[in-house]
């Protein structure tokens, strides 16, 4: 199913009202709104899957895995010098 873009300046104060309840934030006039409807299981097109059920970080943050402190240490001073040398 296509997406539904809705610009909330443009939204009737209950229909707003009603889009907060469900999202759980106020929501500014500048923003929109993007609605998906999907078949259960599947994955939107763009849209992060869930964190996993066990509440930890995802996999990709385990970038540093297998490395030893030096080789860790190595990898962030290079990436530090590299960056001092762009500015």
């Amino acid at each position: 199913m296509e997406s539904i873009v809705r610009n909330i300046s443009e939204i009737d104060v209950a229909d707003r009202q009603a889009l907060e309840h469900v999202i759980g934030q106020r929501l500014g006039d500048h923003q929109q709104v993007i609605i998906q409807v999907t078949t259960a299981g599947e994955q939107a097109a763009g849209v992060p899957a869930p964190p996993a059920a066990g509440g930890g970080p995802p996999e990709w943050c385990n970038v540093y895995e297998g490395l030893s402190d030096d080789q860790i240490e190595s990898a962030i001073l290079d990436r530090d010098h590299w960056n001092r040398r762009i500015a």
